[in-house]
């Protein structure tokens, strides 16, 4: 570990994208972005929650990548009362993950500082700090959190003979998943692709370096992809139960 990661100062500066289409959450998406689209039940969009959670965690400033239905967006912020600084960038072209990345992070107030980025359509709530201090600690450029999604069908246990032995349902998924939540260090925005996807690109060089970590979600970590319309409904579930 290097005298300079022990030294990072805890990041209090993100980027959340919010450029997506949104496609297979239609119709809900017909007339705004993905992270616009409202929990039902709360009244608040889905990127409201999520800047909730980033002031709660220490979080000052945000900087929102904007592309489809961006003015939608805008005028909301517009409109609310807002828990931490907020300013927008909109990309006037599709310059995919990595590159959207890369052009909002130009816009961050503190690039000699590490900074989180989020995905817009992630609901979730877990400590960054946690995940701030666990990305010190192994004096990495990039960390990603990690999460164990359930599979949305039932599962049959079976033994070596073939016989049934039980049904479960919905299990947790064996594999780790990206959870669209990351801390990066100040040296990691000049190497991400002015255009392109940076996880088939630079993460895969990081991680050839041992340069790339993933931090596990806490086990009782509130965690969902809004992706569809089920989606939406489980996450009005749960915040009901």
């Amino acid at each position: 570990m290097t005298e300079h990661s022990l030294d990072a100062p805890q990041p209090t500066q993100a980027v959340v994208l919010a450029g997506g289409q949104g496609s297979r959450l239609r119709p809900y998406t017909d007339d705004r972005p993905k992270p616009m689209v409202e929990i039902p039940g709360t009244g608040v969009p889905i990127l409201g929650h999520q800047l909730n959670w980033l002031a709660a965690e220490g979080i000052t400033d945000a900087v929102i990548s904007c592309g489809h239905l961006a003015e939608v967006l805008q005028d909301w912020l517009d409109s609310v009362d807002l828990p931490l600084h907020v300013t927008t960038v909109v990309e006037s072209e599709p310059l995919g993950r990595g590159g959207g990345l890369k052009h909002a992070a130009a816009a961050l107030p503190r690039p000699a500082d590490p900074w989180f980025a989020t995905n817009g359509d992630i609901w979730t709530r877990f400590s960054l700090r946690e995940m701030a201090s666990f990305h010190a600690e192994r004096d990495a450029l990039a960390t990603l959190a990690l999460a164990r999604p359930r599979i949305p069908w039932g599962a049959v246990d079976t033994d070596e003979f073939g016989h049934v032995l039980d049904f479960i349902e919905a299990p947790p998924s064996p594999y780790l998943i990206n959870a669209g939540v990351y801390v990066f260090a100040a040296e990691f925005t000049k190497l991400l692709p002015d255009r392109g996807d940076h996880e088939r690109t630079t993460f895969p060089r990081l991680a050839r370096e041992r340069r790339l970590a993933g931090f596990p979600l806490p086990q009782r970590a509130y965690w969902r992809a809004i992706d569809t319309a089920k989606d939406l409904t489980e996450a009005a579930r749960d915040l009901a139960g």
